[in-house]
């Protein structure tokens, strides 16, 4: 369990650390941790999508999922939870991110080709599953 907590707080100091160098180039230097906690967010809302997306494919059924809809927003509200107890509540997360800081060279660039592999295959994996939805399955 401590191995995946400390796995999410990798990924969350790869993304922060790239929105804060991005940010610092455009002169946007602010709300770092909440631009973070969004991107997060949407990567994994968009995983959800994609297993959503797979399940209509493979049953060949039509989700009528809404904006209003309660499965859409229980879960949505429980990964909020889940990122504001991880990253917004407590900042814990800044201690993780010193001790991110100070791996070897080797170690951050491995690890940040597996954090933007993830982020990359989470992308196409999303759209490619609604493009395969729209295709098949809402032709219906």
């Amino acid at each position: 369990m401590i191995n995946i907590k400390k796995a999410y707080y990798y990924f969350f100091y790869k993304i922060y650390k790239s929105i804060e160098y991005t940010s610092t180039l455009v002169g946007g230097n602010f709300l770092t941790d909440f631009k973070t906690g969004l991107v997060i967010l949407t990567l994994e809302l968009w995983f959800l999508g994609s297993f959503l997306n797979y399940y209509s494919i493979i049953y060949d059924i039509k989700l009528n999922i809404t904006a209003k809809s309660p499965i859409l927003l229980i879960t949505l509200f429980l990964i909020c939870i889940l990122n504001y107890f991880s990253f917004i509540h407590t900042d814990i997360w800044k201690k993780y991110n010193n001790e991110f800081d100070n791996l070897p060279i080797f170690k951050n660039k491995k690890g940040s080709f597996i954090v933007w592999s993830i982020v990359i295959f989470i992308i196409l994996n999303f759209f490619i599953s609604a493009y395969l939805l729209q295709r098949y399955v809402l032709k219906m």
